[in-house]
């Protein structure tokens, strides 16, 4: 083997701690913004909220009269003795420990934060997002007390209404726990997922039985039946539906709580049958199979349409599905203004205390060494950094939504019919970014619009050729398709072909395929579903 020395010229990109960290936080969506902060104010000592209202204490006389849930108290009648509750812990006792644990030996990081080296408050270390209000933590002067129409208002979840009902029954206690066990294994639907071995097998588990293999096995028949007792008396509890298995035995419990009727009959019967009879509307089939003449079955799928196939959707807490917009955009004057919701930007700051802590210690006097203080203004620079890629993130979210905006004027004056088509590169080379950058932007990113909040990627679609040579959107196209369907007539509804011919007459070049495509993606059934009886 021969050795030698050559000379090559190579170019690679190396991204920069700082750079990866503000490529990441730009695309989080809001809740994952909000829980980094929280994690970064966790292990970061120099960074703190501005002017952030302390926090109620959680165990207090105002906690003494809080409300328990149906659910605990059947939980607390089920167990035969509860673990004595071990002391709390203070919060700010911890908070404090580990704050000094952190300042007096931090470790050096991995990676290096590259700075000026200097240790000085710089301007740049005060508060960003002094605009934004501080959040509400819900203290005031009797403010904090809430009121009875409050409490009437408040949500109530399916399980607390369920054991609400299992409290006015007499039972025993092991009936008790085992119809307690059947309400929480229900879902967000009101079904039951899994079979009654599979939740005796599970409730055996919990409870910790074992033994010999015979005494085990009795021991689950013996739950299994106990449960198929509660599922019984759970099945007749409200709503009507609840703790079914599938969707035929959903309709079935409601159908059977109406009054004794031919149609109720029929639709039983219908319902005892293959489901996909009914979606499909075989009227001939079913009424071959159940024994009833045309008229009584469609009567009884008019009934059968009736029906709640989620029994629990009317518990569901809306609360936890609303979308809290990034940019709202308003109306001024004759044109639009483009705000970032001041509720999601976080208030943060460099600690001065800490900081002119390290200005002064510059040496490292105190006893910490030189790589005690490194360690710490490594800690300062990447709160720093934390910050500015924080305001980054909200100047790009705020330029590009503007651009949008200026973009699609047309739809913030008339709606998703007057919808241009938009592409990410056109916004890219209006704000010299590149298209990744654009595709992190307005993914999981919601503007709050007149027209109510869509994310910013709905602003974005293909073009469709016009017979003018114009192009038009495909959001504007699938609008135009919802508007066609919606004022069909329910007797006769229109095909895909026959949608294709219309978008025809209004000057959209639109094939049948794509037709399907687009009502597929609006969840719009096929006409021959959407036919009324």
């Amino acid at each position: 083997m021969k050795q030698g020395l050559s000379l090559r010229v190579s170019q690679h990109l190396a991204l920069t701690p700082q750079l990866q960290q503000s490529i990441r936080l730009l695309q989080l969506s809001t809740l994952e913004m909000a829980q980094e902060v929280e994690q970064m104010l966790d292990e970061n000592p120099f960074l703190e909220r501005a002017e952030e209202p302390a926090e109620r204490e959680a165990f207090g006389l105002e906690q003494a009269d809080a409300p328990v849930s149906a659910g605990e108290q059947i939980a607390e009648v089920s167990q035969a003795a509860s673990p004595a509750d071990a002391p709390a812990t203070s919060a700010e006792t911890a908070e404090g420990d580990g704050l000094e644990s952190r300042l007096d030996g931090a470790e050096p990081m991995e990676e290096s934060w590259e700075g000026d080296g200097s240790v000085d408050v710089a301007p740049d270390d005060s508060e960003w997002g002094g605009e934004a209000p501080a959040r509400n933590s819900g203290s005031g002067d009797g403010e904090e007390t809430a009121s009875a129409a409050d409490l009437a208002r408040s949500p109530v979840s399916l399980q607390d209404h369920l054991h609400e009902q299992a409290r006015c029954l007499r039972l025993s206690q092991e009936d008790q726990a085992a119809l307690y066990f059947l309400i929480e294994s229900l879902d967000d639907d009101g079904y039951l997922e899994d079979s009654l071995s599979e939740l005796a097998a599970a409730w055996l588990r919990l409870s910790g039985a074992g033994g010999d293999p015979a005494e085990v096995a009795e021991t689950l028949e013996a739950m299994e039946q106990r449960l198929g007792v509660a599922l019984q008396l759970l099945q007749h509890m409200e709503p009507a539906g609840v703790g079914a298995r599938d969707l035929g035995e959903c309709l079935r419990l409601q159908i059977m709580e109406l009054r004794n009727t031919a149609e109720a009959r029929a639709a039983l019967a219908i319902c005892n049958q293959p489901l996909e009879l009914m979606a499909k509307r075989d009227i001939k089939r079913l009424c071959s199979l159940c024994g009833i003449d045309d008229e009584l079955a469609r009567a009884a799928l008019s009934l059968i349409a009736r029906l709640e196939p989620k029994p629990g959707r009317r518990f569901v807490d809306v609360e936890r599905n609303v979308v809290v917009p990034d940019v709202i955009v308003t109306r001024a004057g004759r044109g639009f203004k483009v705000t970032l919701n001041p509720d999601v930007m976080p208030r943060l700051r460099v600690h001065d205390v800490y900081a002119n802590a390290m200005r002064q210690n510059r040496g490292g006097r105190d006893g910490g060494g030189e790589s005690g203080h490194a360690a710490m203004q490594q800690r300062l620079q990447e709160a720093r950094w934390f910050i500015k890629n924080i305001q980054q993130r909200f100047d790009t979210i705020l330029r590009v939504s503007s651009a949008i905006v200026e973009r699609q004027r047309n739809f913030f004056m008339h709606g998703e019919l007057a919808m241009r088509p938009l592409v990410l590169r056109e916004i890219a080379d209006e704000l010299g970014l590149h298209e990744s950058t654009i595709s992190r932007v307005t993914t999981a990113k919601y503007m709050a619009t007149p027209f109510g909040t869509y994310e910013l990627k709905y602003f974005f679609g293909s073009s469709l050729g016009t017979e003018t040579g114009g192009n038009a959107s495909s959001t504007a196209v699938r609008a135009l398709l919802k508007q066609f369907i919606s004022a069909e007539e329910p007797a006769k509804p229109l095909s895909d072909n026959q949608l294709s011919d219309l978008l025809r007459e209004q000057g959209i070049e639109c094939a049948r395929r794509t037709v399907a495509k687009y009502r597929e993606a609006l969840r719009i059934a096929p006409a021959n579903l959407r036919k009324s009886l």
